[in-house]
This record gives structure tokens, C-alpha cells and sequence, in this order.
């Protein structure tokens, strides 16, 4: 039962670093982007949420409200404003333009809130439990888990259910030919990224109420969600969600043999998909 109840906690840990990784995800499927600020986007996320429950006086989840559109709109300036003009061939113009603006996000953080650690009250929820077959599930978890299947399958259904996941479509297979049937490539990269970062303040709320964080945490929800990417396969929605909770699953079974391997499992399990299948497990298939 002990080891059911790692693979079971694993599962829902999975969700998170789901979160983490589907903003990836998305940018990366639209316009083979990989923002290094990621993570630090993240963990920004998390104190705008802080300061919204701070000032409002409202409860983490409501602060969602407030964060997802203002990230939402962090990310169409960011894109449209800086991110558009490093796209081309070459891949390494937007590494080093996101290595900088992690730098800058990660410092801005410092002034802002100092390097203390935070996190977000959110009562009952953090402890609260049920009991399923013997086993105790945390509702946090659980919810979070919820949250991040329904965030993917929404996802999914607008990439092919509407005009605008046509359109994302439409660039990322040709952005020439997309530009000559009358699509602006560059708004549309805009809307992807403001799209990513709207799922990124879920992630940074969820983060914020689960533990604690300060501004120097972006790097390692980088890494959790670049690898939950990779093992799912870059560009595929419920790939990502497989691969974050492998991550996860990997984590709590290496707890449970030894505390100190618990970080160390997750990159081991990915060190060992990556070596047999070095596209992810369900790589995306074009068309």
C-alpha cells in the first residue's frame, strides 16, 4: 500500500510539473520557441498572486482572476515588443534574449520582494484530505491534478475546434504560406505567447500555494518542465501531461527508497527516456 500511495501522490505531483511544461509546450508547438525565462515567468506569476491576495484581500484562487489576464497581456507585449524580432533559423537569438530577461526577472524579484521566502494562505484547502481505497489524497493535489487535465484538454480542443488554433496551426507548419493567405504571423505568435502565459499564472499560483518560493526558484521549475516536455515529446499537449507525472511518479518512488534521491530519480528516469527514445514518448505527428 505504501508504494501505491508514492505512485498515487507521484501521479497528482505530475500534474504540477504539467503545468509547469504546457506553456512550453504550446510556444515551442507555435513557433519553435524556447524561453529560458520560463521558469523565472513562473515564479513571477506566483508573487503577482501574492500581492493581489495581500492588497485584495482575496483568496489565492480568486487571485487568478487578476493574474491570468495581466500575464496574458506580459506575454503579448514581451512577444510582440522584443521575442518576434529574435525569431528566424538561427535558435540562438531568443536562448540569449531569455537567459535576459531570467536575469532581469530574477533580480526585478529581488528588489521588488526581497530573497525571503513566500508563500500564499490558502486555509483549509492546503490541508484538507479524502480518504479513496485506503488511501489519503490532499484536495490541493488532487485539484491541482484537475486543473492541469482540464487546462491540457481545453488547450487541445482550441487547437483544433477554433479559428485561432487553426490559425496557430497554420503558422507553425509554414509561417510564409500562412502569411499569404492573410495571417499576421506576428500577432498570432503574440496571442500563442499570451496564451502560454495566461497557463503559466495558473502554474505560478498552484506553485505559490503548494510551498514556498522566492526569486531564485525559476530555474528548477525550468528544468521540471523542460523535462516533462522532452519525455512526452515536444509539441504534444497530453504528452506533456504524461511526461510530468512519469517525473513525478519518478520522484516519489525515489523518496520512498531514500529521501535524497527524490530530485535525483526524476532526472535519472529522464536521462534513461531520453537514451531510448530521444524524440519523447509520443512525439507530435504533423498535419
Amino acid at each position: 500500500m505504501e508504494w501505491l500511495n508514492a505512485v498515487v501522490q507521484g501521479t497528482l505531483l505530475g500534474g504540477l510539473y504539467a503545468l509547469f511544461a504546457a506553456g512550453l509546450s504550446l510556444i515551442f508547438g507555435v513557433m519553435r520557441l524556447v524561453n529560458i525565462a520560463h521558469g523565472d515567468l513562473i515564479v513571477m506569476a506566483a508573487y503577482l498572486g501574492l500581492t493581489a491576495t495581500v492588497v485584495l484581500g482575496i483568496h489565492p484562487l480568486v487571485a487568478l482572476i487578476v493574474v491570468i489576464p495581466a500575464m496574458a497581456g506580459i506575454g503579448y507585449v514581451l512577444q510582440r515588443g522584443i521575442l518576434n524580432r529574435t525569431l528566424g533559423d538561427d535558435l540562438l537569438p531568443p536562448l540569449l534574449v531569455t537567459f535576459g530577461l531570467s536575469v532581469i526577472i530574477q533580480n526585478a524579484l529581488l528588489e521588488g520582494y526581497t530573497a525571503d521566502p513566500q508563500k500564499m494562505n490558502a486555509g483549509a484547502l492546503e490541508t484538507a484530505s479524502l480518504s479513496v481505497g485506503g488511501l489519503s489524497l490532499g484536495i490541493l493535489p488532487v485539484l491541482t491534478f484537475a486543473v492541469a487535465v482540464a487546462v491540457i484538454a481545453g488547450l487541445q480542443w482550441m487547437f483544433y475546434h477554433t479559428a485561432l488554433g487553426r490559425a496557430f496551426r497554420a503558422v507553425s507548419d509554414n509561417q510564409d504560406i500562412a502569411q499569404l493567405m492573410g495571417l499576421n504571423k506576428r500577432h498570432i505568435f503574440g496571442l500563442a505567447m499570451a496564451l502560454a502565459l495566461a497557463v503559466t499564472a495558473i502554474a505560478g499560483i498552484f506553485l505559490g500555494i503548494r510551498t514556498s518560493f522566492d526569486p531564485s526558484i525559476g530555474g528548477g521549475r525550468l528544468i521540471f518542465g523542460f523535462e516533462a516536455v522532452i519525455i512526452g515529446g515536444l509539441g504534444n499537449l497530453w504528452g506533456t501531461l504524461a511526461g510530468g507525472v512519469i517525473l513525478g511518479v519518478a520522484q516519489t518512488v525515489g523518496a520512498k527508497i531514500d529521501p535524497g534521491w527524490q530530485v535525483l530519480s526524476g532526472h535519472i528516469a529522464f536521462l534513461l527516456i531520453l537514451a531510448v527514445r530521444p524524440q519523447g514518448l509520443f512525439p507530435r505527428v504533423s498535419g
